[in-house]
């Protein structure tokens, strides 16, 4: 349905347009040259720019903006340093391609501050707070240490004392160090009592000291190995201190112990014969195997225990011992053996003191106890001097009695050529008289 427009009156028509739908003639010359004037008015009279900066910039901001930053107060890094040339470029090329610079009006009620430059805050350098100094110093000191620390460790560096018998499969280079620390958590189990003797009835330890310093003539005279020695007093120490035994049994429980320590350590056995001879026999053979079997169920069939003879051998290999060193150590050592008031001591620090006495016998007073052996044995000089001092001024006092005494098998046993006359050597006197 279409509706009309000629009854409303309010509508207003456009003045160019004819009834038909045209445009009109009149007036398009007219026009065109109104156009014409304001394109020619145009070339001379400029444009307005499209883009106008209302905030200008100062003299002196310019200055500040091409001032370089302080290095001292303000780092230069990459990224700094980008952003400075690209503003310093966006800057310079503004002011060369404006071609509209008399066009450019400047809001005067924005006045640049002296100080509005932009200043990045991980750029900004803090002010040092009076908490901080002591932290400095703590890592000034820190550092101190750590170089004296470095230098110790260039002039006494720890050897590697294994690779020597890397391509030797009996030393088990790769697991020596395990077994160590093995032998380290499990050798408090494998020490007795220091006053187990209190519970004999017809033994005490003068006696034990006599059978010991017998043993060690028998063990010489079998050319047994070090360790089964070590292992025999091990064994009788720890049924003893389990049973009661009677006077006449003692030496049974010692040529037992001896017999069980060789089917462990020795790969030619001494027979039972043998053994019955070397006691005059005192013993017979039925004697002896029932003894083992009572002695092998008391100790619960354990007879793999860390000695002291273990742990010399791993610390005398970290002092690079030779032959001599090695002699007195083990005289020291056999030495203590005999001792009742020695079971106090643990075999790892029985080995140490017998090491370090033994250096200081040989070297005397330049003996220097090395991060090497301190490494291995886990013991210092100073432990060795201070804390433990009794164990190293008792085996000095031993060395000292050693001929005199009335228990002289040890003494007798390292005055033969076949060892090298150490028991004649000269003791540490020196460190008695350090240590009182």
């Amino acid at each position: 349905m279409a509706f009309s427009d000629e009854n409303n009156p309010n509508l207003i028509k456009p003045t160019g347009f004819l009834p038909g739908g045209g445009l009109e003639e009149r007036g398009r010359a007219n026009n065109r040259r109104a156009l014409i004037d304001i394109n020619k008015n145009s070339v001379v009279n400029q444009a307005y720019p499209c883009v106008v900066n209302k905030r200008g910039l100062s003299g002196k901001q310019e200055i500040c903006e091409k001032k370089q930053v302080d290095p001292f107060h303000r780092p230069i890094t990459r990224k700094f340093a980008a952003q400075i040339a690209s503003s310093q470029q966006l800057h310079h090329l503004s002011q060369e391609n404006n071609a509209f610079g008399h066009s450019i009006f400047v809001d005067e009620d924005c006045k640049t501050i002296e100080n509005d430059h932009p200043v990045p805050m991980f750029l900004e350098k803090p002010e040092p707070s009076l908490s901080q100094e002591p932290s400095q110093m703590e890592e000034v000191e820190m550092e101190d240490i750590a170089e004296d620390d470095a230098d110790a460790d260039a002039d006494d560096p720890v050897i590697d004392i294994d690779s020597v018998d890397s391509e030797n499969p009996l030393a088990v280079v790769e697991y020596v160090d395990d077994l160590y620390e093995h032998y380290r958590k499990i050798e408090n189990s494998s020490c007795v009592p220091p006053n187990y003797m209190n519970k004999q009835i017809d033994i005490n330890e003068k006696m034990r000291a006599i059978l010991i310093d017998w043993l060690i003539e028998v063990h010489d005279k079998f050319d047994l190995m070090g360790e089964t020695l070590f292992l025999t007093v091990n064994l009788i120490d720890r049924f003893l201190s389990q049973k009661t035994v009677v006077r006449k049994k003692l030496q049974l429980v010692g040529l037992v112990s001896m017999l069980l320590a060789c089917k462990y350590e020795e790969v030619s056995v001494p027979v039972v014969g043998d053994l019955i001879l070397i006691s005059d026999k005192a013993y017979s053979r039925t004697e002896v195997l029932e003894l083992e079997t009572v002695m092998l169920n008391c100790l619960q069939f354990n007879m793999s225990v860390p000695t002291p003879f273990v742990f010399l051998q791993r610390f005398l290999k970290a002092a690079q011992a030779d032959k001599k060193l090695e002699l007195m150590a083990f005289f020291l050592i056999e030495l203590s053996l005999v001792e009742y008031e020695m079971l106090r001591f643990p075999p790892s620090l029985l080995a140490a003191a017998a090491t370090y006495t033994a250096q200081c016998t040989i070297a005397g007073v330049e003996c220097c106890w090395s991060r090497t052996c301190e490494w291995h044995s886990s013991y210092s000089e100073e432990q060795l001097l201070c804390c433990c001092r009794e164990c190293s001024r008792l085996m000095v006092g031993f060395h000292q009695k050693a001929a005199t005494g009335k228990l002289t098998g040890v003494h007798r046993k390292y005055c033969t050529s076949k060892f090298n006359y150490t028991a004649k050597r000269e003791p540490a006197h020196f460190l008695l008289q350090t240590q009182q």
